[in-house]
């Protein structure tokens, strides 16, 4: 097992849609499917690019009503290539002897790169190379270099190269059948001696997309210049043509030099013009690979994170960074998009924003810290959107979509399509307003990481005030119990869409959003009494429309929420859980091969999952994760509520065995709450099923549709806190190293405020170097706190800080 490849030695169709998954390449900017050039899309084949940021709605008429989907939009494809030898065929993989195969995903280098021998029938026997790229030096630029070797023959070879931009969103089999064609033509041409552009505009949102492509061709290392015809097909294909005299045992290159913009990208007055002039300005392809290379050397050396001991482990936590860093980078902050669930890299959930950045943005907070502050823009930018959302549905404050694209509006669907059992039924899922909570929490673990005030001052106060301002128009005052009660609303767990027999959705005290809504108002009181002059205070109150009155009354619901709980210290998921039927999950294990679904399962047997224990991924466990144990504690004794040092392990002990895990999220989150527990051997497990939820697929075909970049950024977290020990204090990192016994040596950086450590640590020696940024200011003889299993060490920048571990640490 290479640590920095994904190496396929065999062509397997059945696998092959994960594949090109798992091979994406991009910047930030955009990603293009590790898709076959050669091949257009099919059952096994589904080649596509996504641009950040562009959607586009289109209506369908189904299940007797027309509903309305925000789609993340296929753009013109610009991998095409296909060829022939002499007035044979065109390359058809189906049709021809494959007589070796081989793909190579090199995360080190940032590059994909392909081996293909092939017999046809006339015995002609040729050796193609790719090498494709999505370059990390120059966000509106990829590459793809074609090598051809005739090993038994000379004759003549006809190739062509060209963009496409006919084509559907089609890479999720259940959306099929809603209407999916976003692009329509706009312009088309030549320029230069060896460029075509082409630019598609979607329908509704009227983004032009324009992508330029250059064709070189080489034999050996000599450029030619074959004559390049141009072959149209409306005005939405464009492609080069050109005719080779070929030779046995020589090698002959294209090289496709491309370069997209759309009308969305800030400074650019024609993106097709602008597309034009770039790909013009390219010399070839290894001037297009050189500073590609160069900028993955850099962020490597900041972002790997290096396990010696277990070879498994090592790649998938490379191959996570990777594509990590290609859905977001630091080009995302002239790009006014969020980060897509799936990354850029598929279509599934429409490439929608939901709340899985809470898993994400930890990543980059202790990275990249830019990024997370250009994606959190994106939240503020919608701000006015989440106002209007929650006007609409009778509230005040701000209350962010579950699901978002292009405008911040709500674009969860009104209905879902059940692909077990094939029938239509209403979607709830809207009703998690806990997405506002996650939204608040971004903010403040930004501002808390980082330390950056300017955008806490600017942007993320007014946030965090709005978002509770919404939360205190939702919980009702109960003269009853004399607690506040929240109501029609949905918790993490997503199988509980309401109560049994119900006709409206929702579900009254979900224990994770009240306790994490009282976190956000102690957040917000902060914010306003700590950290605020009067002036600034009273701006930020006036502008928000909040009274004095009204931030009484946060004070007021801090103290008195209501947090379902018996006396024996068991959280209840919600009002009503108890009373819920328990679920035969030794019965529905035998009966069926993968129950992660068993919300499916149910509806498809005439049953529902409201009616049941069960969940999809944790809920009130979701608590603990998210939150540190003081923080918990302090909620729990405010409101009145009994804690104790087994709350946790009650609890986990109970919601365990009643979920089915149908989320990539939740063996991460379990993952970490039995390491708390000292459940060394269940974490370890649990980590490992969170490492091979995406490079195999263990969610049974999703990841073919799009990553999942929530468990991807959950996994790197995981394997900070839980084995490397890390936390964050006020003013400095805490390390309590565990590492598992197959484990030699880990190796990391983070940033915390402005300063990088650099740390590794074995089981002898633990070292530690920190290096703060230049624009700081730091003095060199300042010495810097780390606290190392609770005790704290004052370190010099730019020296390295070892301490043995033997005596140290129980490993």
């Amino acid at each position: 097992m290479n640590p920095w490849k994904l190496i396929y030695n065999k062509f397997d169709p059945e696998k092959e849609s994960l594949r090109e998954t798992l091979c994406t390449l991009g910047n930030g900017y955009f990603g293009t499917r590790g898709a076959v050039a050669e091949t257009p899309v099919s059952k096994v084949h589904y080649p596509g690019t996504y641009i950040a940021g562009v959607y586009n709605a289109l209506d369908t008429d189904i299940a007797s009503r027309t509903i309305s989907n925000e789609d993340f939009v296929n753009c013109p494809n610009w991998l095409l290539l296909n060829y022939r030898i002499n007035d044979g065929p065109w390359f058809d993989r189906s049709k021809v002897k494959i007589l070796s195969w081989k793909r190579e995903l090199n995360m080190r280098k940032g590059i994909l790169l392909s081996r293909l021998r092939w017999k046809d029938e006339e015995g002609n026997i040729t050796l193609v190379e790719n090498c494709r790229m999505v370059s990390m030096s120059n966000p509106h630029c990829g590459g793809l270099r074609c090598t051809f070797t005739p090993e038994n023959y000379n004759g003549q070879l006809t190739i062509r190269s060209g963009i496409d931009g006919l084509i559907l969103n089609g890479g999720v089999e259940r959306y099929r059948q809603l209407n999916n064609k976003h692009l329509q033509p706009s312009l088309y041409g030549i320029f230069g001696e060896d460029g075509i552009y082409l630019q598609m505009q979607t329908v509704q949102s009227k983004i032009k997309i324009s992508e330029a492509l250059r064709t070189l061709v080489y034999r050996g290392h000599e450029r030619i210049s074959p004559k390049l015809s141009v072959i149209t097909h409306g005005r939405q294909r464009i492609i080069h043509e050109c005719k080779i005299e070929v030779e046995k045992g020589h090698r002959y290159s294209i090289e496709k030099l491309v370069s997209i913009y759309t009308s969305r990208d800030q400074g650019v007055l024609d993106s097709s013009t602008a597309a034009q002039e770039t790909a013009g300005q390219l010399e070839n392809f290894e001037s297009l690979l050189l500073p590609h290379q160069g900028k993955w050397k850099a962020l490597w050396k900041r972002f790997d994170m290096e396990v010696q001991g277990d070879p498994f482990v090592q790649q998938v936590l490379r191959l996570h960074i990777f594509h990590l860093l290609q859905s977001a980078s630091t080009y995302n902050e002239d790009i006014d998009a969020g980060m897509p669930v799936r990354g850029l890299h598929g279509e599934a959930y429409r490439g929608h924003i939901f709340w899985d950045e809470l898993y994400v943005f930890p990543f980059y907070n202790l990275h990249a810290p830019e990024t997370t502050r250009a994606l959190l823009m994106y939240r503020y930018r919608r701000l006015m959107a989440a106002k209007e959302n929650a006007k609409q549905n009778g509230f005040k404050g701000a209350m962010y979509p579950w699901q978002t694209a292009s405008t911040g509006e709500e674009t969860t669907q009104v209905i879902h399509i059940n692909p077990i059992s094939g029938t239509w039924g209403p979607d709830y899922s809207s009703l998690q307003r806990h997405v506002s909570l996650a939204v608040a929490y971004n903010v403040w673990n930004y501002y808390y990481l980082s330390g950056d005030r300017d955008f806490m001052d600017r942007y993320g106060a007014e946030m965090i005030i709005e978002i509770s301002h919404f939360w205190s128009s939702i919980a009702k005052w109960n003269p009853k119990t004399e607690r506040y009660d929240i109501d029609g609303v949905m918790g993490p767990d997503e199988f509980h869409e309401k109560y049994p027999a119900a006709n409206r959705g929702g579900l009254k005290n979900n224990a994770y959003s009240n306790v994490m809504a009282v976190w956000v108002f102690k957040k917000a009181l902060y914010i306003l009494e700590e950290m605020m002059n009067a002036e600034d205070k009273n701006a930020l109150l006036l502008k928000c429309e909040i009274s004095e009155t009204e931030v009484e009354r946060w004070k007021d619901i801090v103290t008195k929420i209501a947090i379902p709980m018996d006396k024996s210290g068991l959280i209840h998921q919600f009002e009503g859980y108890m009373d819920l039927e328990e679920l035969n999950w030794e019965e529905y294990r035998q009966k069926y091969e993968n129950i992660h679904r068993i919300d499916r399962i149910l509806k498809a047997e005439g049953l529902s999952p409201d009616s049941f224990k069960v969940a999809k991924q944790a809920d009130v466990l979701m608590l603990f994760y998210v939150l540190n144990k003081d923080e918990v504690k302090d909620i729990f004794k405010k409101a009145g509520y009994p804690y104790s040092k087994n709350l946790l392990k009650k609890n986990f002990e109970y919601y365990f065995p009643r979920t089915s895990h149908g989320s990539t999220l939740s063996m991460a989150v379990h993952a970490y709450l039995a390491e708390m527990l000292n459940k060394k051997e269940e974490a370890l497990g649990y980590f490992m099923e969170t490492l091979k939820s995406d490079i195999f697929d263990t969610q049974g075909g999703t990841t073919q549709e799009g990553i999942h970049a929530g468990v991807m950024g959950a996994s790197l977290d995981l394997f900070l806190r839980n084995y490397a020990g890390l936390s964050v204090l006020d003013d400095r990192i805490s390390l309590n190293p565990k590492l598992p016994d197959k484990w030699e040596s880990v190796k990391f950086s983070v940033r915390f405020k402005n300063i990088w450590f650099s740390i590794k640590i074995n089981k002898d020696n633990l070292s530690i170097l920190a290096e703060p940024l230049q624009e700081t200011g730091f003095q060199a003889n300042s010495k810097i706190p780390i606290e190392i299993r609770k005790k704290i060490h004052h370190i010099l920048p730019g020296k390295p800080y070892n301490i043995s571990t033997r005596t140290l640490f129980l490993i």
